[in-house]
């Protein structure tokens, strides 16, 4: 049986209810079970970092994968749903460092390595559990208790394996290359490591001194002086057009295009004495002025012109200074010409002994010592700050450096076409994340630095022997019992103890680096599976549907891309979900700097879970970034109130009556017009909404479904039906709009359990399981629309016929007559004859909508209603021209009085909380004469109305009264039991 549902919307008792009865009655394993069997679908979570609290970005992502995955679920699909963890890499060390007061790998040595690894553990699995807990706590269903863990030694024996294979193809190297580096971390950085923001640097003009020509200089410009004592060459365009400028400090070349700056920037005047093409400069020796300074050692073919394509003229000089150890381009640019590129510049980004007086002084911290120098040799031109974008280190936030260092590679330059045809198999959402952003990422791929000089990760499986160099790469925990070694866990400092022997004689060490953390959730697709240390779930492999934010595109998109290439030689995902970052209402990153961070617990306490959930899915596409607004917040809020008060108002009434949906016979023939339109409309949304679901357009759902609640359910649907539920006999017509409205209200819970499914389980239970015995709307199946129920023809003609009433209602608006008071007549010309044959086919509906007596649908308008303004109101609408009838009849009067007196009555018996059944005596003091004679004529309109077995005029007053003013008229309503 329906019970009549709370009147006030309390979400976060629904949400807590809701919890109570999932957990006592273990839903979520029931759904599990439900779907055993079905068709397999592998959905693979990107994991998000265990290092800290979830924020409305990673609550988005989650909420983003468990409505769709919950619609599968619905749809009979075998879902595998793991979570997954991120547990390695800095963000964790930083934290542990943070914790203890470290600031250094020393303070890790004095430490212990194996005491700060357990820290970094037990770090991580402690943010699992509260993480885990934010995300249960915004509905998302996954199966928390299993989870994957990069930490765990089955994932990384699946990422040693991939290592192993990368080595058997021939694509792991060592080798040295120019990488970014982190100064603080003392570590090497991939470059979806690197978080690119504006800071102000200092940028220097610097005349090199060309030799063999006195008082002639090639005039550089850089925004990283420090990079100076790292100087070999100086790089020109070989078709750009160079000049030798004379002015009085001695001879400059420079571009021809920027040689103005001479006059306009450093304020001399110049005198063009030739002009020739970069080629031309090419070979023309010069002196690095910090020579004397330093200990760089001396080399054939330093210090010479050099000729690079991608120098630009858009700032500068048209002449780059290259430091080949400082920079990958300058790295590329020397080696044809012989240049070794000079890294004077230690792990902890200070400049070695090559760096001569600067020795042991910061890179780029200490630039200002340069700077000095440089201008008391007489050849700064200019120094001042400007702002631009720089790399810094992801974690700790440093500024990072080039360096020179020898590193592990995969060479994934190599693979650089198979990854071109194969990001054309998945599809993509947006298509252009993949066949623009993506391809463009990988267009310009370098190969793939995977070691890191850190402890917290997945050891690098390669064994080096002290004697020979024979290099062994292991891909299991097995490789090394079979070798005689057992080791506690396959973990720095332990897998370091693990030496064997050589054929050579010699011992086989491992090199001390972890992989890259990029690596760790690359292997993810394979890795999670438990492959190959088991090979029971490899049959899910590859995933149907990744879903992550557009940085992925150089992050976790890319590193599963290559490494399944390297472990597979296939993608390894079907279908990509791209969405935007969470910013704040102006477009801005949230930043505990700005003050402007809006937490997802914030917005669960002051609006609840569903709310969020909602909200999250409506507000923008996916794939745009997501500003967050409190306005729109509301907007949704107040969405639930309305779909609440309908859900209120049809259980009031459906549980007085005893409503039963399974016995109302042969129902089709009793429904009204509104009742085959609202079946029309929501089986019309239905379908837009399944299609989007489809299409992972989920906003359009959520949009759709926001605006039929809106509009189509409550402002227009409920007002047309109200009368008839307050009819006392079991009348069919009555019948039928209950039905009509229970299968709507069923159907909306059903396509909304996905997005919201506290709410949509509260109002299922009490509609629905009482009849259907499904205890769950989570243990339904997805719903299909009834094709048979849309109608396109009711549905435009709704359309028109709404438009209508709103042109009745601004039209009364301007003329002043209220809606609760009857028109003796609306005359309509239509713009379209369809127009006209829209409302005089809903003509019962129009004239209650309108609240006329009559409506005559006209082609030419009358001379009688023309000469007559006076009563005949012209209106223009879209629609065409309306005449209202504006006389007031004594009827009119009556009628006007009647429903006035009705809507304070039943105002003062909301006051007064009394149950909808409640009946009442009422008393009402007149103090204009005349119009008891004519109200007298609506007493028992008003009673039914209102439920007053008795109403008298003018008598004693009852236990409760109010005064009123109707009309510029005095009223004193009373009522009483």
């Amino acid at each position: 049986m329906i019970e009549q549902a709370e009147k006030r919307f309390d979400l976060k008792g629904v949400e807590e209810r809701t919890e109570e009865f999932w957990e006592k009655n273990q839903i979520y394993d029931e759904t599990k079970k439900r779907m055993k069997g079905g068709e397999r679908f592998y959905f693979l979570d990107g994991p998000p970092y265990a290092s800290g609290s979830i924020h409305l970005g990673t609550a988005w992502n989650k909420i983003l994968k468990d409505a769709f995955l919950r619609s599968l679920v619905m749809k009979g699909y075998n879902v595998r749903r793991q979570p997954g963890w991120d547990c390695h890499g800095l963000p964790i060390e930083v934290m542990v460092e943070k914790k203890h007061g470290l600031k250094s790998k020393q303070g890790i040595a004095e430490m212990g390595v194996e005491k700060f690894i357990e820290e970094c553990k037990s770090w991580a699995l402690k943010h699992v559990d509260l993480m885990t807990e934010q995300f249960k706590a915004l509905g998302v269903w996954m199966d928390w208790d299993n989870p994957y863990l990069t930490l765990k030694d089955e994932y990384i024996e699946a990422a040693w394996w991939t290592i192993k294979r990368a080595s058997e193809k021939d694509l792991l190297v060592n080798d040295y290359r120019v990488v970014t580096w982190c100064p603080r971390c003392e570590t090497a950085l991939a470059e979806a490591e690197i978080e690119y923001q504006d800071r102000k640097d200092v940028s220097i003009y610097v005349k090199f001194p060309v030799a063999g020509r006195e008082d002639e200089y090639i005039v550089i410009w850089t925004t990283t002086p420090w990079t100076l004592i790292g100087n070999l060459a100086v790089m020109v365009h070989p078709d750009y057009e160079y000049v030798r400028a004379k002015t009085d400090q001695g001879v400059f070349i420079l571009a021809s295009e920027l040689a103005p700056i001479l006059k306009d920037q450093f304020g001399l005047e110049y005198e063009v004495l030739e002009t020739l093409s970069g080629r031309e400069l090419e070979g023309l020796r010069y002196t690095n002025p910090l020579t004397d300074n330093i200990e760089v050692p001396e080399q054939k073919n330093s210090y010479q012109v050099i000729l690079a394509d991608f120098v630009t003229l858009e700032e500068g000089t048209g002449c780059v200074h290259c430091a080949p150890g400082h920079g990958p381009e300058d790295f590329e640019a020397a080696k044809p010409y012989g240049i070794k590129a000079v890294s004077p510049v230690d792990e902890q980004g200070r400049f070695t002994s090559e760096g001569g007086k600067y020795a042991g002084q910061r890179a780029k911290k200490d630039d200002n010592l340069i700077i000095e120098d440089l201008e008391s040799m007489g050849v700064l031109l200019e120094a001042k700050k400007i702002s631009h974008r720089y790399g810094h280190c992801w974690r700790c936030k440093s500024p990072i450096l080039y360096r020179n260092t020898k590193q592990w590679f995969i060479k994934i330059t190599e693979l650089k076409d198979q990854m071109l045809r194969e990001i054309e198999k998945p599809e993509w959402v947006p298509e252009w994340a993949g066949s623009s952003r993506f391809r463009d990422w990988i267009e310009n791929t370098r190969d793939w630095t995977i070691s890191r000089q850190r402890y917290w990760g997945i050891p690098l499986p390669i064994w080096i022997c002290s004697g020979c160099g024979a290099r062994e790469v292991l891909g299991s925990k097995k490789e090394l019992t079979d070798r005689g070694v057992t080791v506690k866990e396959l973990h720095k400092p332990f897998v370091d103890d693990a030496v064997f022997d050589c054929t050579c004689g010699g011992k086989l060490k491992r090199v001390p680096d972890v992989l890259d953390v990029w690596f760790d959730s690359g292997v993810a697709a394979w890795a999670s599976l438990g492959y190959p240390s088991r090979d029971d779930e490899i049959k899910w492999y590859p995933a149907d549907l990744i879903a992550e934010g557009h940085d992925q595109t150089r992050g976790w998109f890319y590193s599963l891309l290559g490494c399944g290439l390297i472990a597979f030689d296939e993608i390894p995902y079907k279908r990509v979900l791209m969405h935007g970052f969470t910013l704040d209402e102006r477009g801005n990153k949230m930043s505990k700097s700005l003050g402007n961070v809006v937490a997802p617990g914030e917005i669960v306490e002051k609006y609840g879970i569903d709310v969020l959930r909602f909200y999250v899915l409506w507000t923008n596409k996916p794939w745009d970034d997501l500003k967050f607004n409190w306005r729109e917040i509301d907007i949704v809020k107040r969405m639930f109130n309305i779909f609440w008060n309908v859900y209120v108002f049809s259980t009031t009434y459906m549980s007085i009556d005893d409503f039963n949906p399974l016995g109302v016979g042969d129902i089709e023939k009793h429904l009204k017009i509104e009742d085959k339109w609202l079946l029309s409309r929501f089986n019309t949304v239905l379908t837009e909404a399944n299609e989007a679901f489809e299409s992972l357009h989920l906003y359009r759902a959520t949009r759709a479904l926001h605006d039929f609640i809106l509009e189509d359910l409550s402002r227009w649907y409920v007002p047309l039906t109200r009368q008839r539920t307050w009819i006392e006999k079991d009348d069919p017509a009555k019948v039928a709009a209950y039905h009509t409205l229970w299968t709507v209200l069923k159907g909306l819970c059903t396509v909304m359990a996905p997005i919201t499914p506290h709410v949509s389980e509260d109002i299922y239970r009490n509609l629905v399981t009482p009849f259907s015995g499904v205890e769950s709307v989570h243990l339904e199946s997805w719903l299909q629309p009834d094709e048979g129920c849309i109608d396109t023809g009711i549905e435009a003609d709704m359309d028109v016929v709404k438009k209508f009433s709103e042109s009745i209602a601004s039209a009364r608006e301007k003329t002043g007559i209220k809606r609760r008071w009857p028109l003796q007549k609306i005359i309509y010309k239509p713009a379209e004859p369809g127009f006209g044959f829209a409302v005089t086919g809903m003509l019962e509906l129009v004239l209650a909508q309108a609240n006329a007596k009559e409506l005559k649908v006209i082609d030419t308008v009358s001379d009688a209603i023309q000469s007559n303004p006076d009563r005949y109101t012209r209106f223009e609408s879209e629609l065409g021209e309306i005449y209202l009838d504006t006389e007031r009849s004594d009827e009119i009067i009556r009628e006007g009085y009647g429903r006035e007196l009705v809507r304070r009555i039943q105002q003062m018996r909301k006051d007064l909380d009394l149950n909808v059944e409640a009946t009442i005596s009422v008393n009402i003091e007149i103090d204009d004469p005349d119009l008891p004679r004519i109200i007298t004529g609506s007493l028992d309109y008003i009673g039914k109305e209102t439920r007053s077995k008795k109403i008298t005029l003018n008598k004693s007053p009852l236990e409760t009264e109010k005064t009123w003013e109707i009309e510029g008229k005095r009223f004193i309503i009373s009522i009483g039991g």
